[in-house]
């Protein structure tokens, strides 16, 4: 009888990994094609945008303008939902004055495709490509924002195509780091094809970094926070707030808001 234990339960561990290598995309990607809202149902204006990515994807995206704008946001959402779901954090970069682009990774709301890790790398490139190149937005007025594997996205990006500044909110060292935590009796450092290796990409990375996270994070611990903030050169700061991994930028309100208020304005706000 206990050889039999042993056999189902050493199956069922195969079982279980087997299951989630073959399936992975599935825990990593969460999408949604409807958009529950825009940012007209805020009273913002908007304009719809679609640009294609250099593996031919068609994405979708909002430009919402500021007056006298004092800089960009290129806005790199998490792993759920779409950009309707967003609409919060883009009021609130509206309300500091910034213009804000946020758009779909393929597969998300009205952009084209399927998500792949190296698909949104490149999503993000046509992102900010869309920005410099068709809007003629002068580089040095982006600031690029990511949060959770938005923040892997954005540091990506960042590293290649040199913003501003750099803002990362709620964000992982790397998919393998925070899946072994979440997953600590899987093997998952062999098993997964995914890296988003944020630690490895913010460390090439040459603007200055804000680190936003909470203490109260259920799903990416503080701790990936602090060792992001190592990584990262010279000038950075780092944004303790509290609250949830989908709440923390809600639940600390003001306190939140006004922190990154102070780094722009020391870092990346545009010349009078």
């Amino acid at each position: 009888m206990g050889v039999w234990i042993v056999i189902a339960v050493v199956g069922a561990y195969i079982l279980l990994a087997g299951i989630l290598f073959v399936f992975q995309s599935h825990f990593v990607y969460y999408p949604e094609r409807i958009l529950a809202a825009n940012p007209g149902s805020i009273g913002l204006d908007f304009e719809n945008v679609s640009f294609e990515t250099t593996d031919g994807v068609e994405l979708s995206g909002w430009f919402i303008p500021s007056d006298g704008a004092r800089g960009m946001i290129l806005f790199c959402h998490g792993n759920a939902g779409n950009i309707s779901h967003r609409l919060e954090s883009v009021q609130m970069f509206h309300r500091l004055g910034l213009d804000v682009f946020i758009f779909d990774y393929r597969g998300y709301g009205q952009s084209k495709g399927n998500p792949t890790e190296q698909g949104t790398y490149k999503d993000a490139e046509a992102a900010w490509r869309y920005l410099v190149e068709t809007r003629q937005v002068n580089p040095d007025q982006v600031i690029v924002f990511g949060r959770s594997l938005g923040g892997a996205v954005a540091s990506w990006l960042a590293q290649t195509h040199p913003p501003k500044a750099l803002i990362l909110e709620s964000t992982f060292t790397s998919l393998p780091d925070i899946a072994a935590t979440l997953y600590p009796y899987l093997p998952v450092r062999w098993l997964l094809r995914f890296e988003y290796n944020t630690a490895e990409y913010l460390g090439r990375v040459d603007c200055p970094v804000l680190i936003v996270h909470s203490r109260d994070d259920e799903i990416m611990p503080f701790e990936h926070g602090q060792q992001l903030f190592e990584v990262a050169g010279e000038p950075k700061q780092f944004l303790e707030i509290s609250g949830t991994h989908n709440e923390g930028f809600i639940t600390s309100g003001r306190h939140y808001e006004e922190g990154l208020n102070a780094f722009i304005l020391e870092y990346a706000v545009l010349e009078n």
